[in-house]
C-alpha cells in the first residue's frame, strides 16, 4: 500500500478536529438541542432553558450555527434541517445518545500522553450530566450503533438454528431483539448489570417481545453465568478484557452452554500486524485509556483463548470491515 505524503495542512487539521468535536459535545451535555427542537430562541432564551451563562451559550450556538447544525436568524437559533432527528432525545434515529458517550470519551483520550506514559487508564471524571446519565448515554449509545447493523449483521450471519440465546452483557438489548426477529420461535436470557436492565426492558417491550425473553442481573466475572442456552452472543466485548480475563468469561459460557451449542463473539478483528482494520487499531487506544488490560485481538488469539475455555472449530463465520466481524466455535 502507498505511503501517503503528508504536508502541513494535513497534519494540523488533524490536531483541529477537536475543537468542531469539542462544540457538538457541549451542545449535547446541556441539552441544546432538545431546548431548539420545538421553536428557534433568541440568545438570552437559550441560556435561560440551559440554566447557562449568556455570553458562553452565544458563543457556543454561533459556533454550531458556523457548523451549519444550527441556523441563526431573525427569530434566534433554530436547528438545521435533520438535526432534530439525529440529536434529539425522542428521536427513533437519534445518535445523541453517542455524541454524549464520546463527549465522555474525549475527556479520556485528551490524557494519552499521560496514559501511555504510565499505562494506566485515564482517571475518569463526570460530565455535567452526572454518573447515572453517563451510564444511560453509554447503554443507550451501544444501540444507537448496533440497531443497523444487527439488521444488517443477523442476516449476513445465515440461518442460524437455535432454541435459546444466552446475549453475555445484552445492554439495551438491541442483538437480542434482532435475533428473537429472525429466529420467531426462539427465547433468550439477557445477562447484565442490574442498573442495565431497566435499560433492555424498555426496549424489549418496545419490541413487543417481553413474553420471550429473560432478563438475569449479574456480573460476568463475578458470577455464574444461566444455563441452558444454545447460542451465546458475545457483542463487543472481549475488547475490555485482557486475553486471561476472556478466557474465564469463556469458560463460564461453555459451562452454561448446552452439549453442541455454538459461541459467537462479535467484535475487530485484528490482521496479524495489528493496524488493520484501522478502525481496530485506533479503538484499541480507546481501550487503553478507558481499562487496565483491555485492547483489540486477531483471530489467533481469539482462536486460542476459545479453545483454551473449552470450545473447538474456532474460525469466523462472518469477516468484516470493522466491529462487525464474527467469531464463532462449537461446545
Amino acid at each position: 500500500m502507498a505511503t501517503k505524503k503528508w504536508d502541513a495542512p494535513g497534519v494540523l487539521g488533524i490536531m483541529g478536529g477537536f475543537r468542531g468535536a469539542c462544540v457538538l459535545a457541549a451542545g449535547a451535555e446541556l441539552g441544546l438541542f432538545d431546548a431548539l427542537a420545538a421553536q428557534p430562541l433568541l440568545a438570552r432564551k437559550l441560556a435561560a432553558r440551559l440554566k447557562s451563562d449568556l455570553r458562553a451559550t452565544a458563543m457556543l450556538a454561533d459556533a454550531l450555527a458556523g457548523m451549519g447544525l444550527l441556523v441563526k436568524g431573525r427569530l434566534g437559533y433554530a436547528l438545521a434541517p435533520g438535526v432534530a432527528g439525529l440529536l434529539s432525545e425522542s428521536s427513533p434515529y437519534s445518535v445523541l445518545w453517542m455524541v454524549r458517550h464520546q463527549a465522555n470519551c474525549l475527556r479520556s483520550w485528551g490524557q494519552l500522553a499521560h496514559v501511555v506514559k504510565t499505562g494506566r487508564p485515564a482517571p475518569r471524571a463526570p460530565s455535567i450530566r452526572g454518573p447515572e446519565a453517563d451510564l444511560k448515554s453509554f447503554i443507550e449509545a451501544m444501540n444507537d450503533i448496533s440497531r443497523t447493523m444487527a439488521t444488517i449483521l443477523v442476516k449476513a450471519m445465515g440461518s442460524l438454528k437455535f432454541t435459546h440465546l444466552l446475549d453475555l452483557g445484552g445492554g439495551p438489548a438491541t442483538w437480542t431483539i434482532e435475533f428473537l426477529r429472525a429466529n420467531p420461535k426462539a427465547k433468550a436470557t439477557l445477562f447484565d448489570r442490574p442498573d442495565v436492565l431497566p435499560i433492555a426492558r424498555r426496549h424489549i417491550q418496545a419490541a413487543g417481545l417481553r413474553g420471550r425473553v429473560k432478563l438475569v442481573a449479574g456480573d460476568m466475572d463475578a458470577d455464574t453465568l444461566p444455563a441452558g442456552a444454545d447460542l451465546a452472543w458475545i457483542s463487543a466485548i472481549v475488547h475490555q478484557n485482557s486475553r486471561e480475563q476472556n478466557r474465564r468469561v469463556l469458560r463460564k459460557v461453555h459451562a452454561a452452554l448446552a452439549e453442541g451449542g455454538q459461541v459467537l463473539v462479535r467484535d475487530f478483528v485484528m490482521d496479524e500486524s495489528r493496524t488493520r482494520p484501522p478502525d481496530g487499531a485506533m479503538f484499541a487506544v480507546n481501550m487503553l485509556v478507558h481499562t487496565p488490560a483491555g485492547g483489540t485481538f486477531t483471530l489467533a488469539e481469539l482462536g486460542e483463548d476459545l479453545v483454551a475455555a473449552g470450545f473447538r472449530n474456532p474460525g469466523f463465520l462472518y469477516k468484516g470491515r470493522g466491529m462487525d466481524s464474527v467469531v464463532k466455535a462449537v461446545k
